[in-house]
Parts: structure tokens; sequence; C-alpha cells
């Protein structure tokens, strides 16, 4: 388990490596990648869904189908 000092350390490691500057940009670049997923999984739900719907809707008409025909 990383401990506070752990912490304290690679945080100085990572001011040191990229620059006090550059530490907000790499954050929103990360924010951005996160979103990105996050709408690009929400939108593979929302194609998967109409699909789901279509089966329902083509057994309900099969069904109407057999009921007619009896």
């Amino acid at each position: 388990m990383l401990g506070t000092q752990d912490l304290i350390l690679i945080g100085i490691i990572v001011v040191v490596l990229f620059g006090a500057t550059r530490l907000p940009q790499i954050g929103s670049g990360i924010g951005q990648a996160i979103r990105n997923f996050k709408k690009g999984i929400s939108e593979i739900e929302e194609i998967e869904a109409p699909k789901d719907s279509s089966k329902k809707d083509s057994s309900k008409k099969e069904e109407t189908q057999k009921k007619e025909n009896d």
C-alpha cells in the first residue's frame, strides 16, 4: 500500500518530469479521453437497444399473425 511519503515522492517526480505548466494539459487530456470513452460506451448501448426492441416487435408480429391464422 502506498503511504503519504510515497505519494509525495511520486508527485515530486511527476512535477520534475513534466513541469508544472504541462500538468494541467495532461490532466485535461486524460479527462477528455475518459469522457470520450464513456460517450463511446453509451453510444454502443444506444445502438444495441433498438436491436432488442426490433426482436420484440418481430416476435409480437409473429404472435399476432398466429392468432389471426387460428
